[in-house]
């Protein structure tokens, strides 16, 4: 517990640098080996639901630290999303509450997929988080300089703020309008996914 609280009193930096990375290959061949860690899934539940690795617990990260008490401390946490931005804010936020032992997945899902890795596809329609950002910022930014040539060019300061935003979003490594999307109805779902038997995973990565 000592060791706990002195990880918590630690500056956000330092707890950067005290997370581990891993790649998507490393983790595969353990979760064949049949390794004890725990892969959390930080995507939001339509991103899980489209498209998710057969051992993975979704926990999205607009609500996770409501859950993160529900991880073991006492296993290795490897925590992926998209890309790998998501994982790090959550293994910030893990590293704050005490965990010594945290995995970012570098490249996320998309790194797997790239790999041909296995995978569960699912029904899910919806676009990931990600492009859901691209697309809004876009569609802002032509609404702003649409409106700016027909009604008042004040309105090209909404297509000015959106680039603001951009900047500051990569600046500081966070992207609020991502988190305002990630609130929406149509990204919301359960905090937990039915999980495959072993026997419908082993047939998956064999497969």
């Amino acid at each position: 517990m000592l060791i706990h609280r002195w990880i918590i009193l630690l500056p956000k930096e330092y707890c950067k640098l005290m997370i581990k990375h891993i790649s998507v290959h490393a983790v595969n061949e353990m979760l064949d080996a049949g390794g004890e860690c725990q892969v959390i899934d930080v995507r939001e539940f339509s991103e899980f639901n489209s498209e998710r690795i057969a051992d993975a617990q979704l926990m999205p990260l607009s609500n996770f630290e409501r859950h993160a008490d529900e991880i073991d401390h006492s296993r290795p946490v490897y925590l992926m999303c998209r890309s790998g931005n998501r994982a790090k804010q959550a293994a910030e936020k893990l590293m704050r509450k005490g965990f010594t032992d945290v995995h970012v997945v570098d490249g996320g899902m998309a790194a797997w997929a790239s790999a041909d890795l296995p995978v569960i596809k699912g029904e899910s329609k919806i676009w990931s988080l990600e492009r859901q950002v691209r697309f809004a910022a876009g569609l802002i930014v032509l609404t702003g300089i649409g409106l700016g040539f027909l009604l008042t060019p004040y309105l090209f300061l909404l297509s000015g703020f959106v680039g603001a935003g951009l900047v500051f979003s990569a600046v500081t490594d966070t992207c609020g309008m991502g988190m305002v999307l990630a609130r929406m109805p149509w990204n919301k779902g359960p905090v937990s996914c039915e999980q495959p038997s072993a026997r419908q995973a082993d047939l998956k990565r064999g497969g």
